[in-house]
């Protein structure tokens, strides 16, 4: 049986790879900045999906998205908020330290949270294992462009956006990580029946 911190790892750490390999494939994919960068090998592509920054800004984003399905659908966008768009108007000045505290504070609750549980409690270590990777993979996007990359369009069989309010607000795997893990808890906290103390 792998240890409590051997599962935080590999589930934090698969969930992080996902995240930051998905979102390369989205600056790949769904926008020009490797063909501006002039980047062919992968070690260019990837110094570009490091660098290259702003790309809405500079029309690099394609605006044709890419459909998965009838209600999904692949659109590059750039969250400089918290979910939803949170804050993305709030000044860089306020808004960029404001996040990053808001990382620390997240990643310092996990751990502590974390370190009380016993080995066999396996379902809250996969719940904050999901928040920790994609906390970490949303703050590693912030450190390096100042802004989350989000790609995962889901709506209402709306691909053309006639009509915004039929989609949900774009988003990431490491969004879907932090939800799941979050619900996860919910539910722990709401339906799973806490041992009575005994009498003394």
């Amino acid at each position: 049986m792998l240890s409590k911190w051997k599962l935080l790892a590999l589930i934090a750490g698969l969930w992080f790879v996902a995240d930051q390999v998905t979102k390369y494939l989205a600056v790949e994919h769904l926008t020009r900045a490797f063909a501006v960068a002039h980047a062919q090998t992968f070690g260019e592509k990837l110094h570009a999906f490091v660098a290259q920054k702003d790309l809405l800004e500079r029309g690099l984003a394609d605006p044709v998205p890419v459909p998965v399905t009838s209600f999904w659908q692949n659109r590059y966008t750039q969250n400089r908020g918290a979910a939803w768009g949170v804050l993305a108007g709030a000044g860089e000045k306020f808004r960029v330290p404001f996040f990053y505290l808001v990382s620390i504070v997240a990643v310092i609750f996990i751990f502590s949270y974390y370190r009380r549980l016993s080995n066999e409690q396996r379902y809250l270590q996969i719940a904050l294992a999901l928040v920790l990777g994609g906390a970490v993979g949303n703050a590693l996007d912030r450190l390096l462009r100042g802004y989350v990359i989000d790609f995962i369009d889901w709506h209402w069989f709306d691909p053309n956006w006639l009509r915004p309010s039929l989609h949900w607000p774009t988003f990431n795997v490491a969004d879907s990580g932090i939800t799941v893990g979050l619900a996860m808890l919910f539910a722990e906290m709401l339906f799973v029946k806490k041992p009575k103390p005994a009498k003394a």
